[in-house]
């Protein structure tokens, strides 16, 4: 029989143990192979990008000058106060749900689905636009190397092409790898997140001798006015742009430095396969934005250092510099380092949102059938096959890299989310148990919401259109589906003790399998079974 809610919607939170229960009373559950140096290098694989190669460049050459690297240590900053918010929760809730989950427990179950469909929206899309940026990078690669491509590659890899038949295949190939189980992918990850931080070291250091310290002068150029401008939400409401240069320049520029560094947050996705994830997760997230800050910083201060700020804003920045300075191979080296880069960035994502459609799925607001886990890989296989496919369906898409927007502000307000859980719960639920504690609460928290809420109304006005729109549909479909198939709100009318298999998830009670009512207090755990 169809479900029926029991409750209204707006006023089911998800008790803490409850999560833990769906984890461990599960028939089938995520192995967990992931230690402290795995989330490591799943943080590194999702953080580093081809940005690292031209970010800085660009924006030393139009609004910071060399004081782009003062830039990125504010961003680094602005990103260690959501990492602390994130690595509390995830130490409280080591679910892989990550925000989804954490804002189940501490606003309830409409909030987390809102949560929730802005992560599928975050991450589908990151998967899609970065196929797209690889593709290009892969025939540049291939012809550096003297490697003939067929034509018919080469003709449809433009990352900006109305079709492109590269992306597509690379999201097939990394899907499959991710929906044959978690070891193979991280084997894979660990290879290639080495390759390209092998990559970017030898830039560094080969790039750290020929540096001229004149180019760090003057380290703080003149401010430029800003133009009138209303295509952002702050432009909108200030009637013009903040200004280049100067000091004010500086964190002009930091608003775009920040978003190279957002991916830390898919870490928490990884909790159910990670060994002690109280204390692992929260160590490898912390860790992880560390050692990208460091790699951020110097390749700036090299970046800067090799050639006038005002001569880095070309395609190729680090080539470009590179071979000003007499290092003609750089130009091959630093391609192979973005595609490696951009590779670990699609297949963390697509990690990622395997998990949060599988914890979505697996608490009945998506198709029940998206939260198992195969018996045959011991991975979500179903939730993988679906986050995978839905990135190559809008990596076909002709417009998709003018979506770049949307993943950052689906980012964001997921961390806005995090910011305020983290003071919500230590309110609410004060003794619950915590692997790591956000110090000085609640001012770190407040700190990281204020700069999200910054970094958010820097986004284009037009951005924000896109993503309520999503959002109204988001809702929709919670209305029409999640909100009477919720776990939760049917609690009292699904047989815990006959696990669907391969989910852990419930299955309906039908009219000739009737039970005695059992209270909430003495409800049975359900059974488990081998396989």
């Amino acid at each position: 029989m169809p479900p029926t809610a029991t409750e209204p919607s707006a006023g089911r939170r998800l008790p803490v143990e409850s999560a833990f229960n769906r984890v461990e009373d599960a028939k089938h559950r995520l192995p967990r192979l992931f230690g402290r140096r795995d989330l490591v290098v799943l943080g590194l694989g999702v953080m580093i990008g081809s940005g690292i190669f031209s970010l800085s460049g660009r924006q030393a050459a139009g609004v910071a000058g060399p004081a782009v690297i003062v830039s990125f240590v504010i961003a680094a900053v602005v990103c260690l106060l959501a990492a602390l918010c994130y690595a509390e929760l995830s130490s409280t809730i080591p679910v892989s749900g990550s925000a989804y989950t954490f804002s189940y427990v501490a606003f309830g179950e409409v909030w987390a689905w809102l949560v929730g469909w802005a992560l599928v929206l975050e991450l589908v899309t990151a998967a899609a636009i970065v196929a797209r940026v690889w593709s290009s990078y892969f025939v540049a690669t291939m012809e550096g190397f003297g490697v003939t491509l067929p034509d018919v590659v080469v003709k449809y890899s433009d990352a900006a092409g109305s079709v492109n038949v590269v992306a597509p295949i690379l999201l097939l190939i990394l899907t499959a790898m991710v929906v044959t189980g978690t070891k193979l992918s991280a084997r894979v990850l660990t290879v290639v997140v080495l390759a390209k931080v092998a990559v970017i070291v030898l830039v560094v250091v080969v790039g750290a001798t020929h540096v001229n310290t004149a180019n760090y002068s003057p380290f703080i150029p003149d401010a430029v006015p800003g133009e009138a401008d209303s295509s952002t939400v702050l432009g909108w409401l200030l009637g013009f742009s903040p200004a280049a240069f100067g000091v004010m320049g500086i964190f002009t520029a930091a608003v775009s430095v920040v978003f190279a560094y957002i991916g830390f947050d898919l870490i928490a996705t990884a909790s159910e396969d990670a060994r002690t994830p109280r204390k692992t997760v929260p160590q490898g997230m912390l860790l992880g934005v560390g050692v990208v800050t460091v790699l951020y910083i110097a390749m700036a201060v090299v970046l800067v250092g090799l050639r006038p700020s005002s001569e880095l804003g070309g395609a190729a920045p680090v080539s470009e510099a590179m071979a000003a300075v007499g290092v003609d191979w750089a130009a091959d080296i630093v391609n192979l380092g973005a595609l490696l880069a951009l590779m670990t960035v699609i297949m963390v994502v697509l990690i990622g949102q395997s998990r949060v459609l599988f914890n979505m799925g697996r608490d009945g607001l998506l198709p029940k059938g998206i939260g198992r886990v195969s018996r045959v890989y011991s991975s979500p296989a179903r939730a993988a096959a679906l986050a995978g496919l839905a990135a190559v369906a809008l990596t076909m898409y002709p417009k998709v890299l003018e979506l770049e927007e949307l993943l950052v502000l689906g980012a964001l307000f997921a961390f806005a989310f995090c910011a305020i859980g983290v003071m919500t719960l230590r309110r609410t639920q004060p003794d619950l148990e915590r692997g790591f504690r956000v110090p000085l609460v609640p001012l770190v928290p407040l700190l990281s919401l204020a700069a999200t809420i910054w970094l958010m109304l820097n986004l284009k006005t037009a951005t924000w259109t896109k993503f309520l729109a999503w959002m109204v549909l988001g809702l929709a479909f919670y209305g029409l589906f999640g909100r009477w198939h919720s776990r939760l709100a049917n609690e009292d009318e699904w047989d815990l003790d006959d696990t669907d298999p391969g989910t852990g998830g419930l299955r309906a009670v039908g009219p000739d399998t009737h039970r005695p009512h059992v209270g909430r207090g003495d409800r049975p755990r359900a059974r488990h079974m081998r396989t």
